[in-house]
């Protein structure tokens, strides 16, 4: 644990060093990007240098045991620097814990109605509400960006903005497969049917984390679909743009304008192209699959939603909760509260390893 430390502190003294040079200083981006490392690092290095001087203390309280005068005055030392010493370990074990890059930003949500054809749209249309809802208890703010209604109600995909303080910290964990079994409002048997809607949460990028060169893009215009206002179905104000490189396709029609279509598709883009990054980064790292609250892919059922049983299970804790409590009503929080905490407890056990 002290090696460990001593090459934090180390490091931040490094960091220290850098930021006073004139190179880095002309160059503000690289500055601020320093700067806020830094500010960061600040408290887990005044925690580290409070525990390493803790240490040395005690080395030299027991060496003062040897000495008869010394040695009651010792005896308090020590037992004083013993009794601090694992509170400030265990502070530090959490501030060790790494921070995703991503927990500070806005998120894009795309919902699509998956396995089950109109039961599942409709349970999309469930989904998006029960997101809206409990954005709304957060204080959070949503915005559309692209909708595509199913004709027996709810979405066959839905595509939101949600901004607010660290949203995508919370909503990550929504990303996957969410299946619902129930009897659907057009079985005249009665009959429990099975369908499925896929939730992605991307974090949103600016141009600062994506740089997109505009030669790699085709932008598609067309008329956009569905019900409108003014201009909508009747201008070619709906935008589809194409990443050459990556064939990554995104397109948005619900917006005023194309100029408006073509911003908030380009969000979209750099939200996709910026979670690609994310997923290399972590690749090349070697990073560890979070066995508890599993890898976030979209083809992973990640929850159940169960009606005639009035239970939601989320399969990657086995977190149990009720169906009308999360679904129609606020209990969605303490399933994203089990999550968080499994994920602290799997990163605190990676950072003590």
């Amino acid at each position: 644990m002290r090696d460990k430390l001593t090459r934090i502190i180390d490091a931040y003294s490094e960091l220290e060093l850098k930021m006073g040079d004139p190179a880095v200083l002309s160059d503000q981006k690289e500055y601020n990007r320093l700067a806020k490392e830094y500010a960061n690092q600040g408290p887990l290095v005044a925690a580290a240098r409070e525990y390493v001087t803790g240490l040395d203390d005690l080395e030299a309280a027991k060496e003062m045991l040897a000495d008869p005068d010394m040695a009651d005055f010792a005896k308090e030392e020590i037992a004083e620097i013993e009794a601090k010493l694992p509170k400030l370990e265990e502070d530090i074990k959490f501030m060790l814990i790494p921070v995703d890059p991503a927990d500070e930003k806005d998120i894009i949500v795309e919902i699509r109605a998956a396995a089950g054809g109109d039961e599942a749209a409709i349970f999309a249309g469930d989904l998006y509400k029960m997101y809206e809802r409990y954005v709304s208890s957060r204080g959070w703010k949503t915005e559309t960006m692209d909708v595509s209604p199913s004709e027996m109600g709810g979405y066959k995909k839905i595509q939101f903005k949600v901004k607010g303080d660290k949203v995508f910290s919370v909503m990550k964990f929504e990303s996957g497969v969410h299946r619902v079994q129930r009897v659907p409002k057009t079985e005249s048997q009665g009959r429990i049917q099975t369908s499925t809607a896929t939730v992605a949460v991307l974090p949103e990028a600016d141009e600062i984390d994506v740089q997109i060169n505009e030669n790699d893009l085709r932008i598609d215009v067309y008329r956009a679909g569905g019900p409108g206002g003014q201009c909508v179905n009747t201008t070619d104000s709906a935008v589809r743009i194409t990443h050459l490189p990556t064939g990554l396709v995104v397109q948005s029609q619900d917006q005023k304008s194309q100029l408006q279509n073509k911003v908030a598709a380009m969000a979209v883009l750099r939200a996709r192209l910026y979670e690609k990054m994310l997923a290399e980064q972590q690749a090349a790292e070697g990073a560890k699959r979070l066995a508890q609250i599993g890898s976030g892919d979209r083809a992973e059922k990640i929850r159940t939603y169960n009606g005639p049983q009035d239970r939601v299970t989320d399969h990657r804790i086995g977190f149990n909760s009720t169906y009308n409590g999360v679904l129609l009503g606020d209990l969605l929080n303490d399933v994203i509260m089990a999550l968080q905490a499994a994920d602290r407890a799997q990163k605190l056990a990676d950072a003590v390893d």
